[in-house]
């Protein structure tokens, strides 16, 4: 062959896929790809990339290589050259309540490593990240971020709810039952009969928890198409959004529309907004903390009281609520909220999204149905909202001078005060549960769980289950510097920071100090003064690392505060 145009397989120089598939000097990178069955054309197509943490060991991505063939067809249709990888998954729900669950937030970081990692590697043009299970979603965007390639985000769809004696059921009300079948409120046979009809099929946990908190995100922050996160896993309408947002990451690679170009300030107030008025998870407060660090936007955890003072929960969904995101889906999904709440001049409507067009414009294309048109009974008006204020609370203190998240998954104006009952551990809380020691009033503090402490942060809906399962949702606290599932309702604060292990105050307390929770004024404080609080500090001694070696020493070694998003990344700011 005499020249190099015998070789053309596309020029555009914005494209870094060309490193590895133009010229005669990549012929052997060329017949790699033959071995796999691409062509000459797909060397002049844009490479995109489509991570993928399809597994059998959760119901929440059993099914994505199902959803993942359909992304890869819209892009192949669309013109560009789809490559499929892979990456983990940890589920949430099966290692809750083990020593196994301080993986989980490890595996947020670990997603995001290898995403980036591997596009960095092999030269990709653009992204269809693809999530199930909790940590997938901010771990895929995280990396789209970091990579700041052209991307779409991809949910892999919630489970339908299951059916238990003519009413509908999830996970969350098994993990309840479990504190019911411990106080003798619900029979083991039961709790047998739930187990097998709870979770009917493939898909994430249906209530607002953390999946479908950080699906709903995704669109109002621009990540995902308007209407991409309420269809089913199992409904055809999930396999459209799929090959959607393959044809979308192709022109938004043409375009050369970069995360960078739409996420703001604006879009994360605009994700925010969203979070607190759908009562979605606290967790969410950890990775949009993280994803902000990442995106160079300066984003606070105070913020989000902010927002939540301002804008009015209007969702009423699980936990706090009956229904489910198919519920939602059924009424015309996330969108019929973004929108309620851009009618009212709650959301930055200018914000832009990966579409290319802003969030308003995006509304308004879809034209989606008011919330006084539907007449449900799980949404209301901002007018007249479930709640004046958003879910989400941002509690500060003496306890807590980094700050503290409270979901309100009931009334809003909660106060309590009582002696403290200090755990080291969630084994020795969950024990204390069960054994039935748990009296009104009581507030239970379970340390030594934040980011470096577990680490991991483990989130311990078992223990908040047990106790609402037991009849004390809304009469005992629990605190904590690890964190709460998204399914957990009461009187759950989570995220204390500066956690234990790092000399946080949350260290310092003792069995029968009384802890005071004032809801309205945003406090958390123990009833201590500071002169006491500092000569126990000068006794304290920090706790030896749990783990030496391996994965979970890393991480122990890495994580930042959880007032920061718990985030790894040394460019970022960590304490």
């Amino acid at each position: 062959m005499s020249s190099d145009d015998e070789f053309d397989y596309g020029k555009d120089e914005q494209l870094r896929s060309r490193e590895v598939t133009e010229g005669p000097d990549k012929a052997p990178h060329r017949a790699m790809f033959r071995a796999m069955g691409f062509d000459d054309e797909d060397f002049g197509s844009p490479m995109i990339g489509v991570p993928n943490p399809a597994a059998d060991i959760t119901p929440c991505n059993v099914h994505l290589d199902d959803v993942a063939e359909s992304a890869l067809e819209g892009i192949d249709e669309s013109g560009g050259m789809p490559i499929e990888f892979g990456t983990i998954t940890i589920s949430d729900a099966i290692s809750m309540g083990t020593e196994g669950m301080k993986a989980s937030l490890i595996s947020r970081e670990l997603i995001a490593d290898s995403v980036e990692l591997v596009s960095f590697g092999e030269r990709m043009d653009g992204l269809v990240t693809i999530g199930g299970c909790d940590k997938n979603m901010p771990g895929m965007m995280m990396a789209s971020i970091r990579t700041d390639l052209p991307s779409v985000f991809l949910y892999g769809g919630s489970i339908m709810p299951g059916e238990h004696e003519g009413r509908e059921v999830t996970v969350q009300n098994l993990f309840e039952g479990v504190g019911a079948v411990a106080d003798g409120e619900m029979s083991g046979e039961e709790l047998d009969e739930m187990e097998r009809n709870a979770c009917p099929g493939a898909g994430s946990c249906g209530g607002m928890f953390t999946a479908n908190t950080m699906a709903s995100i995704s669109e109002a922050l621009g990540f995902a198409p308007l209407g991409s996160a309420s269809p089913p896993a199992e409904d055809e309408s999930r396999y459209d959004v799929a090959r959607e947002a393959g044809e979308l990451a192709v022109e938004a690679v043409e375009a050369q529309r970069k995360p960078s170009d739409f996420l703001s300030k604006e879009s994360f107030e605009n994700a925010i907004a969203l979070q607190v008025a759908v009562g979605g998870s606290t967790n969410a407060v950890l990775h949009l903390l993280a994803m902000a660090a990442e995106a160079g936007v300066d984003l606070s955890i105070e913020e989000f009281d902010e927002v939540s003072r301002r804008t009015p929960k209007i969702a009423d969904l699980q936990p706090g609520g009956t229904r489910v995101m198919n519920d939602l889906h059924e009424v015309g999904g996330v969108p019929v909220v973004l929108n309620a709440l851009h009618e009212a001049d709650l959301l930055h409507g200018d914000a832009l999204t990966v579409t290319g067009n802003t969030i308003g414009e995006e509304l308004e294309r879809i034209d989606p149905p008011t919330i006084e048109e539907l007449d449900v009974d799980f949404l209301y008006t901002v007018d007249e909202p479930k709640n004046e204020q958003g879910a989400i609370r941002i509690l500060t203190g003496n306890l807590a001078p980094g700050g503290s998240v409270l979901k309100v998954t009931g009334d809003d104006d909660l106060h309590h005060e009582g002696p403290v009952r200090v755990f080291e551990n969630e084994e020795n809380a969950m024990a204390y549960v069960q054994e039935g020691h748990v009296e009104s009033g009581d507030v239970i503090v379970i340390r030594n769980e934040g980011p470096q402490g577990g680490p991991g942060m483990r989130e311990m809906l078992g223990v908040t289950s047990a106790v609402a399962g037991q009849g004390h949702a809304e009469d005992v606290a629990l605190i904590t510097d690890g964190r709460f599932s998204g399914a957990t309702r009461g009187f759950s604060i989570g995220h204390v920071a500066p956690e234990a292990f790092a000399g946080g105050p949350i260290g310092l307390i003792e069995d029968g100090d009384v802890i005071t929770i004032d809801i309205e004024e945003r406090t958390l404080e123990v009833d201590v003064d500071e002169a006491e609080l500092e000569a126990r500090r000068e006794e304290w001694d920090q706790p030896e690392p749990n783990y030496e070696n391996g994965v979970l020493a890393k991480f122990g070694r890495d994580f930042g505060s959880a007032a920061n998003g718990a985030v790894t990344n040394p460019g970022v700011k960590k304490e």
